[in-house]
């Protein structure tokens, strides 16, 4: 695994460079896509560095295999797309007024020889089906079909924006004393997290998991008004996302005051799955072999059965994209791409613990981007 720190960082056009867009035109014309219909959310900004509101009024990213692209706005919304670094590509930014039918104009401007259109994957339901009548010729697709593939591999300054992403959540770990005690809930713990998530360094916070005792157990427990107890166990599972755009995921696992010898075996065997899967980072190595570095190690140390999910998942824009390290996937890593090792062992109803990195893949293996210490940290 290689290590090294990152405190530079690149204007929002070096993020959101204006090639994307031709990157996506000819991948969407290979795919025999003649337009990519692009909502808000990670897509639009990954193509456009545009984080654009959700909102009823549509907002979109028209861009045609064929012709010219453009983004077309609400007109209330026109001034912020206009700041947002989408105003420096060179796209023609179309304000639509309220009396107007947006989808009327998407489809007046877009050739009518266009019979498979790719929808932005998360484009709302009702959006999705006014394109559908709007546009009656066009087949629609997904667009993430394409752009999935581009997201994948970050580029250089992608990699360094999770890394400063990684630093900043791992300051929040490393400031977990702080909060985390005995005669506290996991609510008022987590309260104080999601407020350290912002100071640190984050401009959302996207999720806070305290999962004590017994609802170490379960992997998506967020928080709840249990007081923790001395003695248990718990599992801390944060992230938020950067002002540039970049998700920040990671989990290590405390105990309140001195953990059962039983624990510190389940830890140890996990830890020890944890770290083989880091160190078998390489370019080549499937995601599916991946997976079973960690998962035949806790299934040797009889722990198999209690290990219910994915090794990982992608992050980046979102925190949760391809590449997905699990079982059945033969997409094999290559650099660039950056994904979550998070092996978890649960006990139902006694207690469960889960280590969480996030890692990219480099030319000749790996480098983990969150370097808070991963044994088990007991506090008083």
């Amino acid at each position: 695994m290689h290590h090294r720190t990152d405190t530079t960082t690149g204007s929002d056009q070096d993020l959101y460079p204006a090639d994307r867009l031709g990157h996506a035109r000819t991948a969407a014309a290979k795919a025999g896509l003649d337009a990519l219909l692009i909502s808000p959310g990670a897509d639009l900004r990954y193509l456009t560095g545009y984080d654009a509101m959700q909102l009823e009024r549509l907002t979109c990213l028209v861009l045609p295999t064929e012709g010219r692209p453009f983004l077309l706005v609400p007109a209330l919304e026109e001034p912020a797309a206009q700041a947002s670094p989408a105003g420096a590509l060179g796209v023609e930014i179309l304000a639509w007024q309220e009396t107007e039918d947006p989808y009327g104009v998407v489809a007046s401007r877009l050739p009518a020889s266009a019979t498979r259109v790719g929808v932005d994957n998360h484009m709302w339901a009702e959006k999705t089906l006014a394109f559908r009548a709007a546009l009656p010729r066009a087949e629609q697709g997904l667009a993430g079909t394409v752009l999935s593939v581009l997201r994948t591999r970050k580029t250089p300054r992608e990699v360094s924006a999770l890394r400063r992403a990684g630093a900043a959540i791992d300051r929040v770990h490393a400031r977990m004393g702080e909060w985390l005690r005995a005669g506290r809930t996991e609510r008022e713990v987590g309260q104080d997290i999601a407020t350290a998530i912002a100071a640190e360094g984050h401009a959302r916070v996207d999720f806070v998991i305290v999962g004590s005792g017994p609802h170490s157990a379960s992997p998506h427990h967020e928080l709840s008004d249990r007081v923790i107890q001395h003695g248990d166990p718990v599992v801390v599972d944060i992230g938020g996302t950067t002002a540039e755009g970049y998700c920040s995921d990671s989990t290590r696992v405390y105990v309140v005051g001195e953990p059962t010898e039983e624990f510190r075996r389940l830890h140890d065997v996990l830890l020890r799955a944890q770290r083989a899967q880091t160190e078998a980072v390489r370019p080549g190595i499937t995601a599916e072999q991946l997976d079973a570095v960690g998962r035949d190690l806790i299934t040797q140390a009889g722990f198999g059965a209690y290990f219910i999910h994915r090794t990982g998942h992608g992050i980046g824009l979102e925190s949760h994209e391809e590449p997905y390290i699990v079982a059945g996937s033969r997409q094999p890593l290559a650099p660039g791409m950056a994904f979550s090792i998070e092996p978890g062992i649960y006990l139902p109803d006694r207690y469960g613990a889960r280590i969480e990195d996030i890692v990219v893949c480099t030319e000749d293996g790996g480098e983990r981007l969150n370097t808070t210490d991963r044994e088990l940290t007991v506090l008083s």
